[in-house]
């Protein structure tokens, strides 16, 4: 059974990139436009990936990870932040909360394979 991975971003342009990146090596991908969708969609589903945006409307990328990390189910899925931010005091703030690991827009789709693949195992 394929992997299934959670995309959250509120540009529509990333989140179909991302998408078709990830199915072309055959993950289960589902969407999400911002935080608050995402923690919906993981109240009532579970997810081996997560791959959030930072800037968003309604819930930012942080919240959404300190959010997720305060439910059991998701206390150990990988969550990596894919973001124009790239400053030390940013990605510092994304351990804080727990976020598994930085990736800065615009992404590379090879890398962004790699470091799904090693994520996942």
């Amino acid at each position: 059974m394929s992997k299934k991975i959670l995309i959250v971003d509120d540009s529509a342009a990333i989140r179909q990139m991302v998408e078709a990146t990830l199915k072309s090596a055959n993950y289960q991908v589902t969407l999400a436009k911002d935080g608050r969708e995402a923690l919906d969609l993981c109240s009532s589903q579970r997810f081996d990936f997560i791959l959030t945006d930072q800037n968003m409307p309604r819930m930012d990328g942080l919240t959404l990870i300190k959010s997720l990390r305060g439910m059991s189910a998701f206390m150990r899925t990988p969550i990596i932040m894919l973001t124009t931010e790239a400053g030390d005091d940013m990605k510092a703030q994304g351990k804080a909360v727990g976020a598994t690991g930085w990736m800065v827009k615009p992404f590379d789709p090879q890398k962004l394979l790699a470091i799904t693949a090693k994520v996942l195992g």
